[in-house]
């Protein structure tokens, strides 16, 4: 049942006819919602969702493995699959080693080493167009070979650029809601950041940097109104010089619209409907021989759909939403402002980048080649899928570490405000 008010000044139908304002039912806004969630999602012990949290992510790698070594057992010999299958598990294993690693760390064992770690990963982003140590596929200058390892560089802008926001907004204080000193600095490192991995060229990688970083200085407490004027500006800049300018975001464009077929899309979405509700199969999927590319990396969600139907998405879907909703939990949990806006920022990076899989697979974005975190093949995504969070559950760690102390000190429980809530007013 809704509840009245008396109070008339936000209710939208206070002035119009038929009644009286104090007795019209109260109209819940989006920001009542949110705020109403955010009170049920709050706890003081981080212990609780830091375990969910974990177990989700350990969850969504085992399930990774399996549609990995699904999908090479179909297309490759017996001695290439084990290869890949060696490889598939060394990458999760090593994903699931820096999570425990990064846990024992967390983004406050970073914080100092921000300023070096920016140089560095702008150095990288600019290794990508250099003959030597750069990496050309498909048009694009996106990773980086260093002899021992390759690697996308974009990736791990995203932490570094978040840290480095993070670290800003707890340092500038109210100046973070200032446009000249708190806003437009953030704004200039955060473009050229956006400008050099647009020009590799991935601008979907781009624009999932921008909402990163949008995002955390959002909760770090700039004013709502810049957000998204920057978000508006630079966002659709940048989507109108790549329409105008470059033929093959113009392309995706057009078949986003229904101008131009994409037969990707159109396989993808054949397949996931193909597994009907329970799957055709593990292992017996068979668009992936039928001229549907990057069923393994790019379009994982698809093969998902294809051999275990209805019921394996709406199982990966809630996988996520448990991570996105135990990482809200333990983010209203930490008690240091560093960390909660770090945390949070890693997280949506995460979320995101979910997201962003989810709806160009189903045809609801423009194609882009974006990886579903913890399942798709890939050991830069993956690793740094994991580094997020593993960065995040070392931040309940050190406010339960913290607590732990206090309690010991004063012999009470402790119940101290989380630390983002003085920026929500």
């Amino acid at each position: 049942m809704s509840r009245t008010r008396s109070n008339s000044r936000l209710d939208p139908l206070a002035q119009g006819a038929g009644g009286d304002a104090s007795t019209r039912e109260h109209q819940t806004t989006i920001f009542e919602r949110l705020d109403s969630l955010t009170r049920l999602a709050k706890v003081v012990d981080p212990r609780g969702p830091a375990t969910a949290l974990f177990c989700c992510v350990v969850a969504l790698v085992t399930f990774g493995l399996l549609v990995q070594a699904s999908h090479a057992a179909t297309i490759l010999d017996s001695e290439e699959f084990s290869r890949v299958l060696t490889g598939q598990v060394a990458f999760r294993a090593a994903g699931l080693i820096v999570l425990i690693l990064a846990a024992r760390v967390g983004p406050s064992g970073l914080r100092r080493f921000i300023p070096a770690m920016t140089v560095g990963i702008g150095v990288l982003l600019v290794c990508v167009f250099l003959p030597v140590v750069g990496i050309s596929l498909n048009g694009s200058n996106r990773w980086v070979n260093l002899g021992f390892v390759t690697f996308q560089p974009s990736e791990l802008a995203r932490i570094v650029l978040v840290l480095w926001i993070a670290d800003r907004c707890v340092r500038l204080g109210s100046d973070v809601r200032d446009i000249r000193r708190g806003v437009l600095p953030m704004l200039g490192m955060g473009l050229l950041f956006f400008g050099l991995i647009a020009i590799e060229t991935d601008l979907g990688g781009a624009m999932l940097l921008l909402l990163c970083i949008l995002g955390t200085m959002w909760v770090g407490g700039a004013r709502p109104t810049h957000v998204a004027g920057s978000l508006m500006a630079i966002g659709g800049s940048a989507l109108v010089l790549g329409f105008t300018l470059i033929p093959y975001i113009r392309r995706r464009i057009e078949m986003f619209v229904g101008s131009t077929d994409n037969d990707q899309i159109t396989g993808s979405i054949l397949a996931m409907h193909s597994g009907g509700a329970f799957g055709v199969g593990l292992g017996q999927g068979e668009f992936r021989n039928h001229g549907v590319p990057y069923l393994e990396s790019d379009f994982v969600f698809a093969q998902v759909g294809e051999e275990f139907g209805l019921f394996g998405m709406l199982l990966v879907l809630g996988l996520f939403l448990a991570v996105l909703w135990f990482g809200l939990r333990l983010v209203l949990s930490i008690r240091d402002r560093y960390d909660a806006l770090a945390s949070f920022g890693l997280l949506l990076a995460t979320a995101l980048q979910a997201m962003l899989h989810v709806q160009v697979v189903a045809g609801l974005a423009p194609p882009k080649g974006m990886t579903l975190p913890f399942i798709s093949h890939g050991g830069t995504s993956l690793v740094v899928s994991c580094l997020c969070t593993g960065l995040a559950l070392g931040a309940a760690r050190r406010t339960e570490r913290a607590e732990r102390t206090e309690r010991l000190a004063t012999s009470e429980p402790s119940v101290a405000p989380n630390a983002l809530e003085p920026l929500s007013t």
